[in-house]
């Protein structure tokens, strides 16, 4: 391994995301952004299948322990992207995130990782940029043509 830190062997690992967001007063759409445990990183919420729930549940509970968030998602996933992460045993191990959208329609007052992340509104534009994940970045830019805008439809 050339100048990098040591990595796992590459089997691919898969977790969900939820990538929440809302409409503001001017249509415009806002995710939620997070920082993670460890690096601080600006991420979205993300974690480990969980055994016996569909994909886009485990990714809604994901957004409800990290965020408090509650509300509604796809059963479809808009896309995927890839990053390191950093295991407990210090290797980094390359995984593959499958992401649905969130529609929040509700934050909890109390929630189990409560105190442990920054949370943030974000523009899709000032998200892309606050995430260093390049797929991520990507999926960011294209949102508003990702999820369905109750507006479109009443046109």
């Amino acid at each position: 391994m050339s100048g990098g830190r040591a990595r796992l062997p590459s089997k691919r690992l898969l977790q969900y995301a939820a990538v929440p967001y809302r409409r503001n007063e001017d249509g415009e759409t806002e995710v939620m952004l997070l920082t993670s445990r460890e690096t601080r990183r600006w991420v979205i919420p993300k974690g480990w299948p969980i055994r016996g729930a569909k994909p886009h549940a485990s990714a809604a509970r994901e957004a409800l322990e990290e965020a408090g968030l509650i509300g509604r998602t796809t059963i479809e996933a808009i896309g995927t992207y890839r990053y390191d992460k950093r295991m407990k045993n210090g290797l980094d191990t390359r995984c593959k995130v499958e992401v649905f959208p969130l529609e929040v329609t509700a934050q909890r007052k109390r929630w189990r990782e409560q105190g442990q992340r920054k949370l943030r509104w974000f523009t899709l534009r000032d998200a892309a940029k606050a995430v260093q994940e390049p797929g991520l970045r990507k999926l960011l830019r294209r949102l508003d043509r990702l999820v369905p805008n109750e507006t479109d439809s009443e046109a």
